[in-house]
């Protein structure tokens, strides 16, 4: 994450997003992968046979067959059965389809909320973590911006559903999911969080324990100096307002063009640690 400074004096991003070579690598294994676990074991040695045989009527049976030429030979069955594109016609569909997801309002998200108005600070593999099944759509759009992007809730249904949508809109490269009492337990990080986006809604159903369990050990894994926690209203009646209380020491960034009006509606609030 850039800081607004850093984004004021227009610095670049100190990471780069991988090439569209490796990220079309990582499209075919997630659908190859994705294919040979959906089919039953006995089916999957049934590909076997069939590439063994095809390499044998090719001539070619004076290779010595490994365990790596066969799984190699199979994923191009698969890669056939599938019919999935060759890297050329990935290209030009995945940098249109990319470039659409990475809009807010692809994900309907309003441009000015606080989420979208943090975007042009992200960098390529920021660890992010979403929290809340009312944060769904930030953790789509924040996945599309090639985010290492952790996603919490504690319902399995939710989790299941989030991981799938990542699946099919070729989004899953650097996504986890997990179900967690939240509050009482959180995944291992392998490192530092840069950016955390929390449902007031999820936040309102804890009990206030946990809430502040919650909040206190998220708030330490998050890196100081540039790490930035962005509350969303989610599809509750909580506002993000409401848990500033939890944050005493940290900054809350101006928003601007934020509606003003006791019925208007909270955009959410931005905080960035120290």
């Amino acid at each position: 994450m850039l800081t607004l400074q850093q984004l004021s004096q227009q610095r670049q991003p100190r990471r780069a997003l991988p090439s569209l070579k490796q990220q079309y690598q990582e499209f075919l294994l997630q659908r190859i992968e994705g294919y040979k676990n959906s089919i039953p074991r006995d089916e999957l040695l049934a590909l076997g046979d069939e590439a063994v045989a095809e390499l044998s009527s090719t001539g070619a049976a004076q290779f010595v067959l490994t365990e790596i030429l066969v799984a190699d030979l199979v994923d191009g069955l698969i890669f056939r059965r599938l019919r999935l594109p060759k890297y050329a016609k990935w290209r030009k569909q995945s940098l249109a389809l990319r470039e659409a997801q990475r809009q807010p309002v692809h994900w309907g998200i309003d441009q000015a909320s606080a989420l979208a108005s943090v975007l042009p600070r992200l960098e390529a593999m920021d660890h992010v973590l979403v929290v809340g099944a009312g944060a769904q759509a930030e953790a789509f759009l924040l996945a599309a911006h090639g985010t290492e992007l952790t996603f919490l809730d504690e319902d399995m249904s939710v989790v299941e559903q989030v991981e799938a949508r990542m699946g099919s809109e070729s989004l899953s490269g650097q996504f986890m999911g997990y179900v967690a009492r939240l509050g009482d337990w959180l995944p291992p990080f392998g490192r530092e969080l840069d950016l955390v986006v929390l449902d007031a809604g999820t936040l309102a159903g804890l009990t206030h324990a946990n809430r502040t369990a919650l909040l206190i050990e998220i708030c330490n894994l998050t890196r100081p100096g540039t790490g930035v926690h962005v509350i969303v209203p989610g599809t509750g009646p909580a506002a993000p307002e409401a848990y500033l209380s939890h944050y005493p020491d940290w900054d809350r960034e101006p928003q601007s063009g934020n509606r003003r009006g006791r019925a208007a509606r909270s955009r959410g609030v931005i905080l960035s640690r120290p």
